[in-house]
């Protein structure tokens, strides 16, 4: 099995929804704004070569949308999907399956292509997983969440017959968070707060497990407690979460791969006098 890194656009975001309750005067100085209250964020997807499947975790915005569209985000950096995969000897026609954490439109973005007037999946040869109560909650949206479920990105997935569902997990109140299995390798968490039945696939590799943590924990600067985003449905159960899960993860000795943090890709996890806190902050590829 081989782990690759795979770096999409850059783009931008609202510090204080990224942030939450935390105030400005404090998550300036990890992730400072520009003087229109926007951060820079990764769309970091993750690679998995494992045997003859080659396996794509998310997909960042893609680029079929409007200019308007874009211009609220503010583009920028050098990679792309298409460059990123090619940087490691691989296109989109590669790709066997693509796993979606969920359907909001920064990570899901690039399923499909615009061929003409026509919308066509991008990995032709590829399943796309999703849940099935996931894919209800986003082709069915509520007000306050529809915004991020573009049916441009989700049904032309479905109409070419290419969708499949990992069956979830509905974890109780004082669980911890419920798995499935997607093969030997990889096994797929399930998490509510963000959205409903997010999965957080979970990897093992050299002997050690990674766990992509999607937007549980959006960057290294989110795994302190009150760091919540803005954007979660159910804040406190992405509380509930974050507690359960970095008490696993710190005790288990989990590697934790951030999708959105702008700098740093992978880390460990130490105890501190102040809760759970990064340890060794480092690149997939120095594993």
């Amino acid at each position: 099995m081989k782990l690759y890194s795979i770096e999409t656009e850059l783009f931008k975001l609202d510090g204080g929804a990224m942030f939450g309750v935390v105030p400005k005067s404090i998550w300036n100085k990890l992730n400072p704004a520009d003087e229109n209250n926007l951060c820079t964020w990764a769309m970091r997807c993750l690679l998995i070569e494992d045997g003859n499947r080659l396996i794509l975790i998310d997909n960042g915005l893609g680029n079929k949308q409007s200019e308007k569209f874009f211009s609220h985000y503010y583009l920028h950096g050098d990679h792309t999907l298409e460059k990123s995969l090619a940087e490691k000897g691989f296109g989109k026609d590669d790709i066997t399956d693509v796993i979606l954490t969920h359907l909001h439109f920064d990570h899901c973005g690039g399923s499909v292509d615009r061929d003409g007037d026509k919308l066509v999946t991008a990995f032709k040869n590829a399943a796309y997983w999703s849940n099935q109560e996931h894919w209800n909650w986003a082709v069915y949206p509520n007000d306050r969440e529809k915004a991020s479920f573009l049916k441009e990105n989700i049904l032309p997935i479905q109409e070419s017959g290419q969708l499949k569902f990992i069956e979830s997990v509905n974890n109780e109140a004082d669980e911890p968070l419920g798995e499935n299995s997607f093969n030997d390798n990889i096994s797929v968490r399930f998490v509510n707060g963000h959205t409903q039945q997010m999965m957080l696939p979970q990897i093992k590799y050299k002997n050690k497990t990674i766990v992509y943590v999607a937007d549980l924990l959006p960057s290294v600067h989110h795994i302190p407690m009150p760091y919540i985003m803005g954007y979660d449905m159910f804040p406190l159960t992405t509380l509930h979460e974050k507690k359960s899960f970095l008490t696993e993860a710190l005790n288990n000795d989990y590697i934790l791969f951030f999708e959105h943090d702008p700098k740093h890709e992978c880390c460990t996890l130490k105890q501190t006098e102040k809760g759970v806190r990064q340890d060794v902050i480092f690149k997939l590829d120095e594993l």
